[in-house]
């Protein structure tokens, strides 16, 4: 038996060797002993939450003999009775273990109490070794999904994946992150896994998680223990039976509790203290991963609110047939990458479209950089475009981002593109099609991921024609156009306008806005605006200002003449009819000898070669102020 002895012992240290768990060695260690000691029975017979567990293969077969295992592990003694042997392994200080051999008279007492001896040691160790080995694959698992959380923005996909992650770990059946809705006392599971319809709502004060909330103290639970503070509602509910629970609180910086994570039923039965301390160090990385991805959600939430207070902001005011038409392309063309080119004459609002289709856009989140190529000297719009690098040329005393690359991800607007040379128009083409900037200076290419629109108040097509644009930078330019009228063809829109314009100038200064009368009404029709909505803007910020009454009225409206104007016929709408052409033309003309005279209505019609009664009767015909209100 000596060599038999050996040989076990041998193989039980190699059972201990292979063991990841209590479990495993012994169903190891009792194949090795099968092996050596060629007996017709053995079974290893164990405590566990329901009773007796029974690892061998014949377990549920045969009748065993229930008292002699009751008294050999009340005992700790080797006792035979019934045609079996009851050896105990462990006892007392842990829960029982025995060996069941038959016959009884396989083993003798010295044998069994060494086998037995040799058992508790290997359970002890396999014990330790499982207890350590789960304790490394937890902190992986934590220091792996820390990672992960971290760079999770969505609070949905974040909660779902802690929950998951949780109950993968902890060999549990389901897990809830419930999150404390304090002002409608609710707890809100986000998620409650293997619950279907959305967030799982619980009262504050209810079940365990309610007391883990009040206390803020961890709490383990098993079928073993009364339920009274189980809430058994939703479980019936949902068609689920819980048979052991471990919740924690969850803690924010300010170690306030601000919910409850909770993960369900083990797999083998209950969660041990070591499932507990790992969860409450898990909830502490779950609880830092919400607060950051709920401030995340909070930001992101101001900046869409602030980008579409900036879209409502620059809304195209009007409602002539052509801005009616324009607001509808542009609300078309701007979830797109299409290149757009905007004409229009000087004042007529082009960057605010390039701006709104920018909001309009998946790159509303993103820069919007805008560069007047009129405005930068043709030795420097390559620099100004492109960046470049230190020394690159006499004032270059520090590297330098282009605009293309500031505008990365976003919108580029480059406006006046008509005053570009041809030069910068070649370099230009090389960028939108390669989508690479080289700094002056530099050689290493540099990826952008630019939406560009361009802007001008020239025919492009008579430069190209003039060879002074490049035609196939126009034609990459020019895949989506859009035409601003002038704002002397809007019509109406020119009151409707200067109303807008004066209600944002009046918030801005904190006075009520004033209303325009009628007459200052056919004044602002009457004029030709050949600064289109630009001039018409600054007018209304110097009344809006200037004025201290609540009406607008028309001898308020002090127009700034235009050298581009100075013709007698300039700026007139071309649309009009020759009467109509010509009573703007009369009350224009009139207007600015009144103008001259500073008012004084006999030197002006002196000025225009005619008797001051004609004057006043003329006036009246073309509804023209009251002239007994001038000098």
């Amino acid at each position: 038996m000596e060599s038999t002895a050996i040989s076990v012992a041998q193989q039980i240290l190699e059972s201990i060797a292979a063991a990841r768990s209590a479990d495993g060695f012994r169903r190891a260690a009792l194949g090795a002993l099968q092996a050596a000691l060629e007996v017709d029975d053995l079974f290893w017979v164990h405590q566990s939450e329901g009773g007796w567990s029974i690892v061998g293969s014949e377990a549920g077969l045969l009748p065993l003999p229930h008292d002699l295992i009751a008294t050999a592990a009340d005992q700790m003694e080797v006792l035979r009775g019934d045609g079996w042997l009851a050896v105990p392994i462990a006892g007392h200080t842990m829960p029982a273990e025995l060996l069941l051999v038959r016959p009884p008279s396989a083993l003798t007492m010295e044998e069994a109490q060494s086998i037995a001896a040799l058992l508790h040691s290997g359970l002890l160790i396999a014990d330790q070794q499982a207890r350590a080995f789960g304790q490394v694959r937890q902190l992986q698992t934590l220091l792996d999904l820390a990672n992960r959380w971290q760079g999770e923005h969505d609070p949905g996909q974040l909660l779902q994946s802690i929950a998951e992650a949780a109950a993968q770990a902890l060999n549990g059946d389901r897990a809830s992150i419930f999150l404390w809705d304090k002002a409608n006392h609710e707890l809100v599971g986000h998620p409650a896994l293997g619950v279907p319809g959305g967030p799982l709502r619980i009262r504050d004060d209810q079940g365990i998680a309610g007391k883990v909330l009040k206390t803020g103290q961890p709490y383990r639970w098993d079928a073993s223990q009364s339920d009274k503070d189980l809430n058994r509602e939703v479980g019936r509910k949902l068609g689920y039976t819980t048979t052991s629970l471990v919740a924690v609180p969850l803690l924010d910086r300010k170690h306030r509790t601000i919910g409850v994570f909770e993960v369900l039923n083990h797999s083998q039965g209950r969660f041990s203290e070591e499932d507990q301390r790992f969860l409450i160090e898990l909830a502490r990385h779950a609880a830092a991963a919400v607060e950051n991805t709920q401030h995340i959600a909070a930001l992101v939430a101001v900046r869409d609110r602030l980008v579409q207070s900036a879209s409502d902001s620059l809304q195209l005011v009007g409602q002539c047939p052509q801005i009616v038409t324009l607001r509808d392309t542009i609300g078309r063309v701007a979830p797109t990458e299409l290149a757009v080119l905007i004409l229009g004459e000087n004042g007529t609002g082009k960057e605010v479209v390039a701006r709104s289709l920018h909001l309009q856009s998946d790159r509303r989140d993103q820069p919007f950089i805008a560069v007047n190529c009129a405005a930068i000297a043709e030795t420097l719009l390559e620099s100004e475009l492109f960046g470049h690098e230190k020394g690159a040329f006499t004032d270059a005393v520090a590297e330098r981002a282009g605009k293309f690359e500031l505008a990365s991800g976003g919108t580029l607007l480059l406006d006046e593109i008509g005053e570009m040379s041809l030069g910068g128009q070649a370099k230009l083409l090389r960028v939108l099609e390669d989508k690479t900037v080289v700094r002056v200076g530099g050689s290493k290419p540099i990826h952008t991921d630019v939406r560009v629109i361009a802007a001008t108040n020239q025919d492009l097509i008579k430069l190209v024609r003039a060879k002074k644009f490049r035609e196939d930078l126009y034609f990459r330019l020019n895949v989506v156009t859009l035409q601003l009228p002038p704002l002397r063809e809007r019509g109406d829109d020119v009151v409707l306008l200067a109303q807008h314009f004066l209600e944002q100038f009046a918030h801005q200064i904190g006075r009520r806005p004033p209303r325009l009368s009628e007459k200052a009404k056919r004044r602002l029709l009457a004029h030709s605006w050949p600064g289109n909505v630009r001039e018409l803007r600054n007018l209304m910020e110097r009344i809006s200002y200037l004025t201290r009454g609540e009406v607008v009225e028309e001898t308020d409206l002090q127009f700034v003449l235009s050298p581009a104007s100075s013709a007698d016929t300039e700026g007139i709408p071309s649309h009009l009819s020759l009467s109509d052409a010509t009573a703007l033309f009369q009350r224009q003309y009139i207007q600015r000898h009144i103008d001259a005279a500073g008012g004084n209505l006999a030197r002006a019609a002196k000025a225009m070669g005619m008797h001051r009664s004609n004057l006043y009767r003329k006036m009246n015909q073309l509804g023209m102020s009251d002239p007994a209100s001038y000098l």
